[in-house]
């Protein structure tokens, strides 16, 4: 009797690989959960307009006309929530704020006029102008799809695309006279309330370049610029600290 139970195995072929797709699962479900993306930190660039596909505005809404080197935009992105779909890819996504600085190039200013849309404006002051500016501030919540060569956070080629989301929370114009004079505007400046588009990064370690492309309309329908709609880009660098 001893030896018919020696010679039996204790557990079947079939239990063997049950046990195994567990062991399987249990380390695909192990790495997946110690995946973590790129996203919370600062981010720094410039940004600018486009007008049915060119950065080159149309003659009448010429005030828009931006000095691009001068025109910077600063994000915070405050935390993140990491969800792995392997060791090596998976979806960030966080909340954060949006800082647009948009310098005017020909030192005018904007407002609504009697009809209700955008409109450029000279400075009301006789003493040269010295710079001009439309700011704008967002709550944002970016999500991304992140693959990062070799696994892992900290000595990887990460690359992320998805979209982004923001609500507006505020919107002005400042002017600043050479003679140190200054005057600055709150309004909502006819922007939509909510605002989409896309964004994608590609970096090593915690360095990125990152770009986001806003697609939805910016300015409530034929309430823009002459009743028209232009559409914000930014583009620059980025720094993570989820480490």
């Amino acid at each position: 009797d001893f030896e018919k139970y020696d010679s039996e195995p204790l557990y079947s072929k079939e239990d063997s690989e049950h046990y195994r797709d567990d062991d399987d699962d249990r380390s695909y479900f192990m790495k997946a959960k110690h995946f973590r993306g790129h996203l919370a930190g600062f981010e720094a660039g410039f940004n600018n307009f486009v007008h049915a596909g060119s950065m080159v505005l149309p003659a009448q809404i010429d005030y828009m006309s931006l000095e691009t080197n001068s025109s910077c935009s600063f994000n915070v992105n405050f935390s993140q929530i990491n969800i792995g779909l392997c060791r090596y890819s998976g979806i960030v996504a966080g909340i954060g704020l949006n800082w647009n600085n948009y310098r005017f190039k020909n030192l005018n200013s904007i407002a609504i006029n009697e009809e209700g849309i955008v409109t450029g404006i000279s400075a009301s002051s006789s003493a040269p102008v010295k710079r001009s500016k439309f700011s704008t501030l967002y709550l944002n919540v970016p999500v991304l799809f992140e693959i990062q060569v070799p696994a892992g956070y900290s000595n990887s080629l990460n690359i992320a695309a998805g979209v982004v989301g923001g609500i507006k929370l505020n919107a002005w114009t400042k002017v600043v006279l050479k003679d140190g004079e200054k005057s600055r505007v709150n309004g909502d400046y006819n922007l939509n309330l909510l605002r989409g588009g896309v964004t994608g990064r590609v970096g090593y370690r915690n360095f990125m370049i990152y770009g986001t492309y806003y697609l939805t309309p910016w300015f409530q329908e034929n309430k823009g610029p002459e009743g028209l709609n232009i559409e914000p880009f930014e583009i620059g660098l980025a720094f993570t600290f989820n480490d």
